[in-house]
Parts: structure tokens; C-alpha cells; sequence
């Protein structure tokens, strides 16, 4: 580079950042941001004080007071009452009532943001990648592998509603940990209501049972559970294969009771211990306890879905092919068991 007289100059060359100076930044930030939200916190315990619960303006009397607002019934509040002319009767635990509740209502918001952001990140896709659509890519083959390396080449068919489970699980669950949630009646996690992880649960239960069906045929499937072929080795091995049968049958059903309860106590348990903390304590220990759940509705997506998909595996193998693996495990144990008889008497000689 030349100047106006023509002497070369050189441009100057700025200095390079020190390697810790990024994380050294972070930690000064850490220190200014913990003690601002403990200010923060007591300042709001001082000038907007809590209250009981439908009482504002009162003090709170005890412990009690605040832990009591996250104590609430898991009953879902009804946003839109489709049949408001008629009222559910007294005592009853069954009954029909049309009705969009506050889960219901977030269900759809949450799959409208999960295909948002499918249709987003495969809309004109290219052979060179940009970051959504890297992002997407990496997301489904990731559970792909995942699936795959469970259940083998079998499970990849199954993998599009492995993975349609799982975001939308992850997603509803993650609907929970939002600021407003809990505070607004007309939003609530639709993992934290029975009712939907059951609706769930028996759309897995349906197409579990309805693929173990469509491959082994409606006489194979029921073959499975109702096993008459043990009579041919007497009538007390009979009687006992067809008894364990039966009892995996009546097991299929406990299935989807395991699957919905699994998800809904601790995904509303979650909820609940995070309210609880949130009322008692400075926001430190929430913001903590928050990363936490992160986590663990991350695994909860994850530990369905997989069931699901486990499920789906058991449901299209037979018992033949389940005997068959076994008569070839031995065999092969047998042909690699060394002739010790046949060594020893050829020592000998």
C-alpha cells in the first residue's frame, strides 16, 4: 500500500484478542448478573409482595400461601365450552362434554410451531445445506441413528413417527417452562394433563397392534398370545404356555396406562416442584433447577418415543422367529464349543 509520495506503507494489523478473553468476559458478566437479580427479587418481595391465592392485597399468612397456588388439581381449565346449556353430572368419572380445554388449545399452537419449523427448514432444499436446513438434517438423523441402533434395520420404516413423537413431545413438554405458563388460564403444557399423554399413548397402542397385524396376518398376531402349540409336549406344558400367553395379552393393555402415567406425573410433577421452588427461594436456585428440567423433558420425549418404537419392534416379530434365533444361538454355541471327548481321546492315542 503507497501513500500520496509513493513510499510503501504498510496497513496496520489489529491486535489479536487473548485466547481467555471471551470466557473472561462471560465470568464479568456472571458477577454483575447474579447480584442484579437477587436486588431484582427483593425488590419486587418488597414493593409487589405475594399474596394468597384469589386474594390480592393480603399478606401471606405462612409457607402455605405460597406453595399452595402449585397445588392445584391437574384439571384442566376449560377455554371453550362447546356445549355450555348442558353440565356434567355430580359425581360423575365418565362423561361426555364438548369442550376446548387450555391443553387442547396449546396442543394446536404446539403443532403449528412444530410443522412452522419442519415446513421452514425443508422448503427448497439443496445439496448444500443452509443452517436450518443443516439443523433439521442433524435432528432426524440423529434420532434415525438412534432408532437404528435399538432396533436394527427393521426400525427404520418407523422412524417418521419415532421422530414426529418425539419433537412434539419435547416440544410440549419444553410449552411448560415458558414464563406464562401456569399463569395464564388459557395456557398449560399438554404433557401436564392425563388426558393428552392418554390420547397419545393410544395412538401408539393403535399403530403398534395394527403393524404387528398387517405383518404377521390377524392368525399370527392372536397366535402370539394365545398359544395352543405346547400341548404337543403334554398337557402341563400346554397349560402353562397358554396361561404365560394369556397373561401377555392382558399385559398389551397396561401398555398404554404405563406409557401416558409415566409422562404425565413427571412432566406435571416438574411443574409443580419448579412453582414450588420458584415461590420459596431467589430466582438462583429456579434458574438451576430450570437447566434441570430442561433436561429431563428432554429425556422424557426421548424414553416414550423409544418405547413406542420398542414396542413396535416386539409387536411385528413372531414366536417363530424369536425360537429360531434361539435353536441358531445354540447351534452355534455348540459348534464353537470345543470336542473336549473327542480331544482327550485323541491324546490318548
Amino acid at each position: 500500500m503507497t501513500d500520496e509520495s509513493g513510499i510503501a506503507t504498510t496497513s496496520p494489523v489489529p491486535e489479536s484478542e487473548p485466547a481467555g478473553g471471551a470466557p473472561r468476559r462471560r465470568r464479568s458478566i456472571l458477577w454483575y448478573l447474579v447480584p442484579a437479580v437477587v436486588v431484582l427479587d427483593l425488590l419486587a418481595f418488597l414493593f409487589v409482595p405475594p399474596f394468597p391465592i384469589g386474594h390480592p392485597g393480603e399478606p401471606v399468612s405462612g409457607i402455605a400461601d405460597l406453595i399452595g397456588p402449585n397445588l392445584e388439581l391437574p384439571a384442566p381449565h376449560v377455554v371453550f365450552d362447546l356445549s355450555a346449556d348442558q353440565h356434567p353430572p355430580e359425581g360423575a368419572i365418565l362423561f361426555f362434554d364438548p369442550s376446548i380445554s387450555a391443553p387442547i388449545l396449546t396442543t394446536f399452537f404446539v403443532a403449528i410451531v412444530v410443522l412452522a419449523l419442519a415446513i421452514m427448514a425443508t422448503r427448497g432444499m439443496t445439496m448444500i445445506p443452509g443452517r436450518a436446513q443443516n439443523a433439521f438434517e442433524f435432528a432426524y438423523e440423529s434420532l434415525e441413528n438412534w432408532a437404528v441402533s435399538l432396533g436394527g434395520p427393521g426400525a427404520r420404516p418407523h422412524v417418521p413417527l419415532f421422530a414426529a413423537f418425539f419433537l412434539f413431545i419435547l416440544f410440549s413438554n419444553w410449552s411448560g417452562l415458558l414464563p406464562w405458563f401456569g399463569k395464564v388460564h388459557e395456557f398449560r403444557a399438554p404433557t401436564s394433563d392425563v388426558n393428552v399423554t392418554l390420547g397419545l399413548a393410544l395412538v401408539a397402542f393403535v399403530y403398534f397392534h395394527s403393524q404387528g397385524l398387517r405383518v404377521l396376518g390377524v392368525r399370527g398376531y392372536l397366535g402370539k398370545f394365545f398359544v395352543f402349540s405346547g400341548f404337543r409336549e403334554g398337557v402341563g406344558a400346554g397349560f402353562i404356555a397358554l396361561f404365560v400367553g394369556l397373561i401377555e395379552f392382558f399385559l398389551e393393555f397396561i401398555k398404554p396406562v404405563t406409557l401416558s402415567m409415566r409422562l404425565f406425573g413427571n412432566i406435571f410433577g416438574g411443574e409443580v416442584a419448579l412453582g414450588v421452588i420458584t415461590a420459596l427461594t431467589i430466582a438462583i436456585i429456579p434458574i438451576g433447577m430450570l437447566s434441570l428440567e430442561l433436561l429431563l423433558n428432554f429425556i422424557q420425549a426421548l424414553i416414550f418415543s423409544t418405547l413406542m418404537l420398542m414396542y413396535t419392534l416386539l409387536a411385528i416379530e413372531g414366536h417363530h422367529e424369536e425360537g429360531h434365533a434361539e435353536s441358531n444361538h445354540d447351534r452355534n454355541r455348540e459348534v464353537a464349543a470345543p470336542p473336549l471327548a473327542g480331544t482327550a481321546a485323541g491324546s490318548a492315542h
